[in-house]
């Protein structure tokens, strides 16, 4: 395992030797010690898999439906998950890079030492996701993306487009927002409780408040 910092969060995730991975195209039950490359489970049916100490690249699990199970330790590069299902599944100690979770929808889901970079969400749903240990994105697209009673306590958000993005019943307390444009957040100030700004960003937060607040600003 290594571990890498984001702002002022340590993040645990794992480090693979592709040497002493097999490779398997096949989804199973568990899938424990692989490499997964250049496969296609487009469209399939993926509950309860379990996938543990694993590389995945390139693998195209879009349109498809997880329910259930988990990713542990693995390392996730390119992959597409647009327009998947994932409910109730846990990942911990993951790296997630360059992947795609357009329109995805994730409900139930767990995160723990897990790094998204250069992901894009663009679309997707996030409904009662929690973070139970470090979580972060860096430059990852949320633009038109919906959160709803999520609890995602201390994660770090960096280089983020956040465009449109929804938040709704959302506890964010202790995230770090810094270095992300706040603008066109479409959120009431109540999402917001306690995160972390930088001054840069308090015209964004006031913007906010005018529109949360329904005032009406005139000149003198």
């Amino acid at each position: 395992m290594r571990t890498t910092t984001v702002g002022e969060l340590r993040i645990l995730l794992p480090e693979l030797d592709p040497d002493d991975l097999d490779p398997i195209s096949d989804p199973t039950d568990d899938l424990s010690d692989a490499t997964i490359e250049n496969v296609s489970w487009r469209g399939g049916t993926l509950d309860g898999v379990t996938v543990r100490g694993s590389r995945l690249v390139g693998v195209d699990v879009s349109e498809s439906g997880w329910e259930g199970g988990s990713l542990f330790g693995c390392e996730i590069t390119r992959a597409d998950f647009s327009g998947t299902t994932l409910s109730g599944v846990s990942m911990e100690r993951c790296a997630v890079t360059g992947s795609r979770f357009t329109g995805t929808r994730l409900t139930d889901v767990r995160l723990k030492d897990v790094l998204f970079e250069g992901c894009r969400f663009d679309y997707a749903s996030l409904t009662r996701v929690t973070a139970a240990g470090a979580v972060a994105f860096v430059d990852c697209l949320f633009t038109d993306a919906t959160w709803s009673s999520c609890r995602l306590p201390n994660i770090v958000l960096r280089c983020c487009q956040l465009a449109r993005l929804e938040l709704d019943s959302c506890h964010l307390h202790g995230v770090d927002l810094r270095g992300n444009g706040l603008h066109d957040l479409k959120t009431g100030l109540g999402n917001l409780h306690g995160v972390t700004l930088d001054e840069d960003q308090l015209p964004d937060l006031t913007h906010l408040a005018v529109q949360d607040l329904h005032l009406t600003v005139r000149k003198r």
